[in-house]
């Protein structure tokens, strides 16, 4: 099986013989098996592309070594530098070489990562910092790529060691807040004062991330509107309802998420992008909705103040010569109402039963005393007020009629 038991020179014609002797001897029972450098038995069924070594990895030895898995070092991930960690006592004086800073032989002086000094320990002598511990960790393939590597969990045991006592505070100080008398149950400035710095309390809630099409859960679920198979089709996956599921009724609560489509200030961008396309395939390249909106407006807005002026004209000129401008006057809108109350009129126009007169004021209107067949004011002459019937400037007087002054 092996040819390192008989050298890895070239064979003889005697030995090649001899050798494949020994390994049909070999499997078939008859001679002992080969055993490698650790004692073992080496199976003689092995074929030979499996059993010979590369040049690379071949020893000169009989053996199967170079198809086992070569022993690796034990991991390192678990170590990891030992940050802020000195080394024996602080100096007392400042030695050659050491930061100028901190007075510590582990850094130089742009590398320190003690608080700058005014004068440092070079010059001053006195605050001089023992040397940390510079360690270098040898990491494996999977350790250099570990993200977690180096990572304590002690450290998440004291944040949340924290959070724990922030709540435990907020209870206490909501607890109390309710306690007191007066005080407003609704708590919500408790809440923003044990807010978490990272959270913007002030912050507007369209800012805020939200799911997508999330509603207020005292609102009716858009499937439960209209329970008819038949009535509008509610999209699960969007939680959407395009139509109107009160179609046909006077339900107004909800019209559909097409509803919005088709009101405010939408068929009006509809029709401009349309005037674009037209204006595109008439040779127009200047109007775009969206590379030019506001000149797409406002040529738009001329198209539809020249078209609402034509047809103005023409329907000047079909009124002039044919006539019938009165036919285009609406009747009033008191011709067009009904009702049911009754109401009975005289010859003259006036009601006679069936509704009672509203007063417009507190004083008496359409009298006339004196004879007079005007209000006392209704005439004006030389700075003095009097009646236009008579002309007279005196409230009391007598009306005379056609005996008036001219």
């Amino acid at each position: 099986m092996s040819s390192g038991a008989y050298g890895s020179g070239r064979l003889s014609r005697e030995d090649y013989k001899r050798q494949k002797d020994l390994e049909a001897a070999r499997k078939a029972g008859t001679a002992a098996p080969e055993r490698d450098a650790e004692g073992n038995e080496i199976n003689p069924h092995i074929p030979e592309f499996m059993s010979k070594a590369p040049w690379y990895l071949d020893t000169g030895k009989a053996g199967l070594q170079h198809q086992r898995k070569a022993a690796q070092a034990p991991s390192s991930s678990s170590s990891w530098y030992r940050r802020g960690e000195r080394v024996g006592a602080a100096p007392t004086k400042f030695r050659k070489g050491a930061c100028t800073n901190c007075g510590a032989m582990s850094h130089k002086t742009k590398d320190c990562m003690e608080r700058p000094r005014k004068k440092g320990a070079k010059w001053t002598g006195t605050g001089m910092m023992a040397d940390e511990r510079v360690e270098r960790v040898e990491l494996a393939y999977d350790a250099k790529r570990d993200a977690w590597n180096g990572y304590d969990a002690a450290e998440h045991k004291k944040l949340m060691a924290d959070w724990e006592l922030v709540e435990e505070a907020r209870r206490k100080r909501k607890a109390t807040e309710l306690d007191r008398p007066g005080a407003d149950t609704a708590g919500g400035n408790i809440e923003d004062q044990f807010a978490s710095s990272d959270e913007d309390v002030s912050a507007d809630n369209d800012d805020r991330p939200a799911g997508r099409n999330l509603r207020i859960r005292e609102d009716t679920a858009k499937y439960l509107r209209n329970l008819d198979p038949d009535s509008a089709y509610y999209d699960p996956k969007t939680r959407s309802m395009r139509e109107n599921p009160y179609a046909g009724t006077q339900q107004t609560a909800y019209a559909g998420d097409n509803f919005i489509r088709y009101s405010g200030e939408a068929q009006e961008v509809l029709k401009r992008e349309v005037f674009a396309w037209e204006a595109g395939e008439r040779g127009n390249t200047s109007a775009h909705s969206q590379a030019n909106p506001t000149q797409t407006a406002l040529m738009y807005k001329q198209f539809t103040d020249r078209r609402h002026e034509g047809k103005s004209s023409r329907q000047q000129q079909l009124l002039a010569q044919y006539g019938g401008e009165e036919h285009l006057q609406a009747p009033p809108q008191e011709l067009l109402q009904q009702s049911e109350g009754y109401v009975e009129y005289s010859r003259t126009g006036e009601v006679v039963r069936g509704r009672e007169q509203t007063a417009r004021s507190k004083y008496r209107e359409d009298v006339h005393p004196l004879n007079h067949s005007s209000v006392f004011g209704s005439w004006w002459s030389d700075g003095q007020w009097g009646y236009r019937c008579c002309r007279q400037t005196m409230k009391n007087a007598y009306c005379i009629g056609a005996m008036a002054p001219e």
